[in-house]
């Protein structure tokens, strides 16, 4: 059974974050948004943030592909973006916060099978369990819980780009991977050359594709 059963509601306490006192043209009035800097993966540094719109922040997490019940490392994902969620809001921002759920994939389909039950029935019954295990943890749920299957289309449609573009291929097996060589910058947000990463290889290399770094896209 889930983990997050045997955790007891925690005390959620309230987040006033302080705001710093500017100097303005008219004797100083104090600064609308606390200062947030935030570590920028390609420039190595912190980095004070600035949103694109001012005054309001889009926030997109990477969420749970549900095909079992939470563990404790989605438990982290929840508490820690709920805790930058709660913050962005105490500080005055208009938050829209996004966290998806991968409720179509291998893993998916093949415990549906196993299961002898629907991929929607499956799905249906780890996504209730898993806002129960986050109602359990005290945290805020996202103001959208986009869900892969109703974005298919979409989904299909930029990878017709990619191939278009020459960024994708469909191998022999039938499935339509990713050409990393194709992409000069990729690697340049985890710091590591393609040597690098093929060093790092841990698994069986797929014969289909044209390197072993690519990776499957449909």
């Amino acid at each position: 059974h889930a983990i997050l059963r045997a955790v007891s509601k925690p005390r959620i306490l309230p987040i006033t974050p302080s705001v710093s006192q500017g100097c303005g043209e008219a004797g100083g009035a104090a600064e609308a948004h606390p200062m947030l800097k935030i570590y920028n993966s390609l420039k190595r540094e912190k980095q004070v943030f600035t949103p694109i719109e001012p005054g309001r922040i889009r926030m997109y997490v990477c969420g749970m592909t549900v095909y079992d019940y939470c563990h404790l490392g989605h438990a982290r994902v929840m508490v820690v973006f709920d805790m930058v969620y709660r913050w962005l809001k105490a500080s005055g921002y208009d938050v829209t916060y996004v966290r998806n759920i991968t409720d179509i994939d291998d893993k998916i389909i093949r415990r549906a099978v196993e299961n002898g039950e629907t991929i929607h029935q499956l799905t249906d019954r780890f996504i209730a369990f898993m806002h129960e295990d986050a109602d359990a943890l005290g945290v805020l749920r996202p103001d959208h819980e986009p869900r892969a299957t109703e974005f298919v289309p979409e989904m299909l449609d930029l990878i017709d780009k990619l191939e278009g573009n020459g960024l994708a291929y469909q191998a022999a097996d039938g499935d339509v991977n990713y050409a990393v060589r194709k992409f000069p910058g990729y690697g340049k947000l985890s710091g590591k050359s393609l040597d690098d990463l093929r060093a790092g290889e841990r698994v069986e290399v797929d014969s289909a594709k044209q390197d072993p770094l690519d990776f499957v896209l449909w």
